[in-house]
């Protein structure tokens, strides 16, 4: 049986995969594994979600699951992952639920949990929730079953977080900020005006169904068509979650997470910031960071694809910068997790430090053609196990020698498989990732 829990979550089209049942018994265990080792007061949970409708009913789901076991519920409302992680640690609770399927669209929905202090879950602790989903447990009764009440001041908790880890004003920046219809449609846009810039926010009239649809991080034609109407001096997108950000530049020209990773690594170098001069990276990220990294005298390290591996590494290395090359960014000192509103406000103040255009910045490093392709409608569970497809892979790699490297890989939230090829020249790359894609449909369609 497949693995319930993937790279972020549970994830589905809500109503038909993730229903409201599943997330009940979700909750009901997550309550179950994450109170243990209390200090003997009753348990308390913070539960927040992005604007999708189907997160009216589920949110309900998780409510009274946790209540039910005698959990106290603090709802936040629709607000940014990251910002949920911060208030639970803030809040002194015992964990917290995040319900969003991120940049999918509209229709998926999915669920997080975060334990003490806003930590992800490590990988043993979400299998130990799935394996005793749906075990009965004595529900509370009386007295001890858990309140329920609404918390109003998290966004400002959060803004204030935010605002408090940058040094310098953004005043004289012009900046749009396109909030993908998704969760920080009220907090990213308040963060940098109170930052300092001037801002012109997209994106942010969520109405339960536009999330991510033809917006954010993910669709960065709007952002870039609003840059250049405004004369605007950057632009930031976030997706559905807020968790990821990318940028374009004063030309609409697009700063993916690898250039903001090597921006705010030198950054943090030459400022004496940077944890043991060291960057945590996944095995997707583009040659052409690795190599100015190693021009700026910054160690990379390597982790498999998902956030979650990337702030394992960071954790266990005490690292304080890591990220991937989709945007999302951990900033160790100030979050728990990737943040884009937090990265969003660090790659401005880097601007106004510097007195330089994005442009100029992300000049730190030259991105080497890189084609990725996802292809759909396939068994991504047999990738490791088609021996047409590793010989096709062997083949690729001669091919491409030490100029190039080739990456397959099922997606840990969606069902696909990532076929990533790099090259010296742009025709190269995208004609061998076309190649291993047709493989893949192939082998495994």
């Amino acid at each position: 049986m497949a693995r319930l829990f993937g790279t972020d979550g549970v994830r589905g089209v809500a109503g038909r995969d993730l229903t409201a049942a599943l997330v009940l018994e979700l909750s009901i265990a997550a309550a179950r594994v994450l109170t243990r080792g209390g200090d003997g007061k009753r348990p308390k949970a913070v539960v927040g979600r992005d604007p999708r409708a189907s997160g009216e009913f589920l949110e309900a789901a998780v409510v009274a699951g946790l209540a039910s076991t005698g959990v106290d519920v603090v709802r936040v409302g629709v607000l940014p992952t990251p910002a949920v992680a911060h208030l639970t640690g803030a809040m002194g609770a015992d964990f917290g639920v995040m319900l969003s399927a991120s940049h999918n669209p509209a229709p998926d929905n999915g669920i997080k949990f975060f334990a003490r202090g806003g930590q992800k879950l490590e990988d043993a602790l979400e299998e130990e929730i799935e394996g005793i989903l749906g075990v009965p447990s004595t529900p509370a009764v009386g007295d001890g079953v858990g309140r329920v009440v609404d918390s109003h001041d998290g966004a400002e908790l959060y803004i204030e977080h935010v605002l408090g880890s940058v040094r310098h004003s953004l005043k004289g920046l012009k900046v749009v900020v396109d909030c993908a219809n998704g969760a920080s449609s009220l907090v990213a846009p308040e963060v940098l005006r109170r930052a300092g810039a001037e801002v012109i926010a997209i994106g942010d009239r969520p109405d339960g169904h536009n999330i991510n649809e033809g917006c954010g991080s993910t669709h960065l034609e709007a952002l870039q068509e609003a840059v250049l109407l405004h004369g605007a001096d950057a632009g930031i997108a976030n997706d559905g979650d807020a968790d990821r950000c990318l940028a374009v530049d004063s030309k609409g020209r697009v700063v993916d997470g690898d250039q903001i990773l090597a921006i705010l690594a030198t950054e943090a170098k030459e400022a004496g910031r940077l944890t043991q001069d060291t960057l945590v990276v996944t095995v997707m990220s583009n040659l052409g960071l690795k190599l100015a990294m190693e021009r700026a005298g910054i160690t990379v390290v390597e982790t498999a694809v998902g956030d979650r591996y990337v702030l394992e590494e960071m954790k266990r290395g005490g690292f304080g910068l890591g990220g991937e090359q989709s945007g999302h960014v951990i900033l160790l000192d100030h979050a728990t997790t990737g943040d884009g509103v937090l990265t969003g406000l660090h790659l401005l103040a880097a601007m106004a430090h510097r007195r330089q255009g994005l442009a100029e910045l992300a000049k730190v490093m030259t991105r080497l053609p890189q084609v990725l392709i996802n292809v759909k409608d396939v068994d991504k569970d047999r990738v490791g196990e088609a021996e047409e497809l590793a010989a096709a892979v062997r083949a690729a790699e001669e091919e491409l020698g030490e100029t190039g490297r080739v990456l397959i890989r099922p997606s840990g939230t969606e069902p696909k498989v990532r076929v990533m090829v790099e090259a010296s020249k742009q025709e190269q790359a995208t004609a061998v990732a076309e190649r291993l894609a047709a493989v893949v449909r192939s082998a495994l369609g």
